[in-house]
């Protein structure tokens, strides 16, 4: 059984509740999970105490047995410093598209070009 520790949404309408929870990766998001492992409120400032509460051993527990964090619980776990950290691969994420590359050098070059002719005169 391949298991993973993941976010389940909870709360209403534009107002996010996270429980943190270990489940069956087969399982939908908000169904069936093994146990909840802790909770995450969104809405609450960064640097409220209240906004990540983790079981770090039970974690702890589940990771020993082969579960898999995803992205966001990776990150939690990070900064709770119950994992190391690792290196993202999503540099080029921010640089614009093949095209947008291309016109920015082309109108480099033309107000390049620009700059030189009443320089020339």
């Amino acid at each position: 059984m391949a298991m993973k520790i993941r976010l389940a949404r909870g709360g209403s309408k534009k107002r996010p509740f996270y429980r943190i929870v270990a489940a069956d990766s087969r399982m939908p998001r908000d169904g069936r999970f093994i146990e909840k492992l802790g909770i995450y409120n969104p809405l609450l400032p960064k640097d409220s105490e209240d906004r990540v509460k983790m079981d770090v051993e039970r974690i702890q527990y589940w990771l020993a047995q082969g579960a898999q964090p995803t992205d966001r619980i990776a990150r939690m776990l990070e900064a709770a410093g119950v994992r190391d950290k690792t290196e993202r691969a999503n540099m080029k994420k921010a640089q614009p598209g093949k095209k947008a590359q291309e016109r920015a050098a082309q109108k480099a070059e033309k107000a390049a070009a620009a700059a030189e002719a009443p320089a020339e005169e």
